[in-house]
């Protein structure tokens, strides 16, 4: 069921589709995280009406709670969420690596002590493929270590050699592919010959799609740049391109300038619920005093239920008194903008102006309005 299908190229921005077993995704996009699966906040509904083709789960979480056997006996994740659109999950490494002190990492796989009551648990590269195929997600993840920045070279070296093995391992366990993709992940930290090595050791596997593992994980965001640039002329051009954990509407943009297909990231939500709202004019400190008697939408441009129909200075009090309902209205703005912001771009790959579109853009998705 699994496909992609290139449609337009403006200099290195892709305009694709990728057809699953749930529906079809036009790329670029973004997929909100549902970590526990739910996106916070967000009904079902909610998510459609802000254009969400697809949203990720995360398999260390929903392994602990509420356990994958659960998540299985009730159909899969689609239907114990009520979810009838694409879902992807993430593999898990990046998880279990960020407990630091509660894990140890062999050739074989993870053993890990829970984040909740520390109990004891063991991932390997054919255990997280049987999870994730009981999960029933569209795209799956490999299993892979994600190393913590900064590393030194040799760490970087012996850590993507694992890497490797391990998605050689869960490709081998892997059997359901009428109804689900398996991703490889290319680490190799902030090295270009690293980054080349893992690349085309997991092209010779063969995936149906590339995850970028490892960036955003604390660099300078030039060297992100510079290996999502890099690794663009090396990825299969037949294959979707998804970069992992990023992050702001400009780091979006400049990564499909470098030929990214895909992203996810907690940042539109998480700072919504917060009151920090991403817009077409900048970022939106909605705390701010001066818009404790400003009656605009939050957003004029925007046509998100949000905007249409509460003032800023509405959304403000809200937030500010920690009501659950001002969460709600800046997360529907975030991702509905965030999904605006993909159509556009997509938009723009298509008349072929993605360097304009982009010029346009960028002086003004950072500043703070």
């Amino acid at each position: 069921m699994f496909k992609f299908q290139l449609e337009k190229v403006s200099n290195k921005a892709r305009a694709a589709t990728i057809t699953t077993s749930h529906g079809k995704i036009k790329t670029p996009v973004f997929m909100p995280v549902g970590t526990v699966g739910t996106v916070k906040a967000m009904s079902p509904e909610e998510l459609e009406k802000c254009h969400t083709q697809i949203i990720l789960g995360n398999t260390y979480h929903l392994y602990m709670r509420p356990g994958y056997e659960l998540i299985q006996q009730a159909g899969g994740l689609h239907k114990f969420i009520a979810w009838k659109h694409p879902i992807l999950t993430d593999s898990g490494g990046f998880q279990v690596m960020s407990l630091a002190g509660l894990r140890k990492i062999t050739n074989e796989g993870v053993k890990f002590q829970s984040h909740l009551d520390g109990s004891t648990h063991f991932f390997t590269p054919e255990s997280v493929i049987a999870i994730q195929e009981a999960l029933g997600a569209d795209i799956i993840m490999s299993f892979d270590e994600c190393p913590p920045f900064p590393s030194t070279r040799e760490y970087v070296e012996k850590s993507l050699q694992r890497t490797l093995k391990w998605a050689e391992r869960g490709k081998a366990a892997f059997h359901n592919y009428k109804n689900q993709a398996l991703f490889g992940i290319v680490q190799g930290g902030i090295y270009e010959d690293l980054r080349e090595k893992a690349a085309k050791t997991l092209m010779e596997m063969d995936f149906p799609g590339y995850a970028i593992g490892g960036l955003a994980v604390g660099e300078d965001k030039a060297d992100m740049f510079r290996i999502t640039n890099f690794l663009n002329d090396i990825l299969p051009a037949d294959k979707p391109r998804y970069l992992m954990g990023v992050g702001t509407p400009s780091d979006l943009l400049l990564n499909i300038a470098n030929g990214v297909d895909m992203f996810d990231c907690v940042m539109p939500t998480r700072n919504a619920r917060k009151g920090s709202i991403f817009t077409r004019q900048g970022k939106m400190i909605i705390k701010a005093a001066r818009y404790k008697d400003d009656f605009q939408p939050i957003d004029k441009q925007c046509g998100c239920y949000t905007c249409k129909h509460f003032s800023r200075a509405y959304i403000r009090h809200l937030i500010t008194m920690n009501e659950i309902l001002g969460m709600r209205l800046t997360t529907i703005h975030s991702l509905y903008f965030y999904n605006e912001l993909m159509e556009m771009a997509r938009q723009a790959i298509m008349e072929d102006r993605y360097e304009e579109f982009l010029a346009e853009m960028l002086p003004v998705l950072d500043r703070v309005i």
